[in-house]
């Protein structure tokens, strides 16, 4: 049932968002050159999956968690896309695709590998990654693994379809922060 809604609402999210992508992809060109961001991620069985979203950091900037970044590197729009998660709104075409979900555990780069074995050992690799989820909306972030990984495992293990609206309506009205970054 939530594949359903999950194309439903990408869909829906895509087309009524477009004006407001064509926006964000123009002012990100003018930021950085290239207002789109892809990268590797480890998805449902921890098979590969290129995310998009829109570009918060300079382009040569390394690949590292957003906790591990340096602050210098994220630009003003970045900060902004950020803060009200609106560079979340490309993996729309990841859910689309049956990549990712719109509710479920935040996919995590192939470096992070103590984040990884935590999210094995309880079984979170079952899912598909999600846009947004428990962890997201209490502000728990990927720089503690092990409490991310029960997180995880915690919502997957009480999963219902009213947390499914209920986790888009927490993070469409603003609870967690985001990602997160080192303060400058």
């Amino acid at each position: 049932m939530t594949r359903v809604l999950d194309v439903i609402l990408a869909l829906l999210g895509l087309t009524l968002g477009l004006p407001l992508l064509l926006v964000l992809l123009v002012v990100g060109w003018f930021d950085t050159g290239l207002p789109l961001f892809t990268q590797q991620r480890v998805g449902r069985h921890q098979r590969p999956f290129v995310l998009v979203k829109f570009r918060t950091m300079r382009p040569d900037t390394t690949s590292v968690a957003s906790h591990l970044a340096d602050p210098d590197a994220i630009t003003p729009l970045g900060r902004f896309l950020r803060r009200t998660k609106l560079d979340e709104l490309p993996q729309l075409w990841n859910v689309l695709r049956g990549d990712m979900s719109l509710v479920g555990p935040r996919p995590c780069l192939f470096n992070q590998e103590e984040l990884i074995r935590e999210r094995a050992a309880r079984g979170v690799f079952e899912a598909r990654p999600g846009i947004t989820g428990l962890a997201q909306t209490k502000g728990i972030d990927m720089s503690n693994p092990a409490l991310l990984a029960e997180t995880d495992a915690a919502m997957l293990a009480n999963f219902r379809l009213p947390d499914y609206f209920r986790y888009i309506f927490l993070t469409l009205v603003g609870r967690g922060r985001g990602d997160h970054a080192p303060p400058r």
